[in-house]
């Protein structure tokens, strides 16, 4: 086994070098710097020697690394072809949005409006008004800052 001193100079982002890759999977302080160096070495560190893919665990990463780039080309590809129809149906509903207020605005503006109602005065009070009150027996009491008079008769009708 190299040391980590030979296995950092020697490391290059894309190592194949078996003597690399095996330093690589033994040593946690290298796969850190590893890491670091190529992404791609976090899966080339996988170890495993009874688990050892159809070619080896090189062209597994290899595999599964391409197999990762071709769907981010397929994505990119189909977002660029999905885009068009998503814009153009935005703008199709933005287009029947403004029609329609502007028919149910316009359709408003043009209603019966109904005559005006002639004013009448309305019915403030249900009990008749005290316009004058003279009583040996009242206290009449006045309130300030408003146009409320209070009259205390033990001799006036209880619905007054």
């Amino acid at each position: 086994m190299i040391s980590c001193q030979t296995f950092r100079a020697n490391l290059q982002p894309g190592t194949r070098e078996p003597e690399l890759l095996e330093h690589l999977r033994k040593c946690d302080a290298c796969l850190e710097y590893a890491v670091s160096t190529d992404p791609d070495n976090f899966f080339r560190a996988i170890g495993g020697e009874e688990l050892v893919p159809p070619g080896g665990i090189d062209a597994f990463t290899s595999d599964v690394m391409a197999q990762v780039r071709v769907r981010q080309a397929e994505g990119s590809v189909a977002h660029r072809f999905l885009i068009t129809p998503r814009r153009l149906a935005t703008a199709a509903a933005l287009i029947l949005t403004v029609g329609v207020s502007a028919l149910i605005y316009d359709s408003g503006r043009k209603a019966v409006v109904a005559p005006p109602v002639a004013h009448r005065p309305a019915q403030l009070a249900t009990k008749p008004i005290v316009e004058t009150y003279q009583s040996p027996n009242a206290t009449i009491v006045e309130v300030p800052d408003s146009n409320v008079v209070m009259i205390f008769d033990d001799t006036l009708p209880a619905d007054l």
